[in-house]
């Protein structure tokens, strides 16, 4: 049996083969905007994260109270990384010598270890802090805690040294 077109005759098996590589091209053309702006380009992740992140590195011991109480609001800041679509300021301080210190912020962290899970996992999954965090090559498993300020500022603690040093 051939089959009309128009003015063109096809056989069955060949409109197969004309409708199966038509719905793969169409396939794949659905997929190109997915490809068309990666997250590794600069302007994606400045568009995500919205206003510059800042770093700077302090002694642990010197900022030991203010990092206890974030670990202490962990469980709260989890769900409100969830929630939050815009900062103006992303600040990550580095704590190098964390392991080192054996003050109140390891006791902390040991305590709240499950609320710190979840933070990580709420800070991975939101691509607003995951691409502030990445912008710095920070990895999530190393953020310790997080706190917000009355503003649209967050602070985020992360145990070691920047990248680049």
């Amino acid at each position: 049996m051939i089959m009309s077109f128009g003015s063109r005759s096809m056989r069955p098996d060949t409109e197969f083969h004309w409708i199966a590589t038509m719905a793969l091209l169409v396939a794949l053309a659905l997929q190109t905007p997915l490809l068309a702006q990666g997250l590794d380009r600069e302007e994606a992740i400045d568009a995500i994260i919205g206003s510059d992140v800042k770093t700077e590195e302090v002694e642990a011991a010197s900022a030991a109270d203010r990092v206890v109480e974030a670990i202490a609001e962990t469980s709260k800041n989890a769900e409100r990384v969830r929630k939050t679509f815009s900062l103006n300021e992303v600040d990550i301080v580095f704590l190098p010598d964390l392991n080192e210190s054996s003050g109140g912020i390891m006791k902390a962290i040991a305590d709240n270890q499950r609320d710190i899970d979840a933070l990580q996992e709420a800070i991975d999954g939101s691509a607003l802090f995951y691409h502030a965090v990445d912008s710095r090559s920070v990895m999530v498993r190393d953020v310790v805690a997080l706190e917000y300020d009355d503003g649209d500022k967050v602070t985020i603690f992360v145990k070691g040294k920047p990248a680049d040093k």
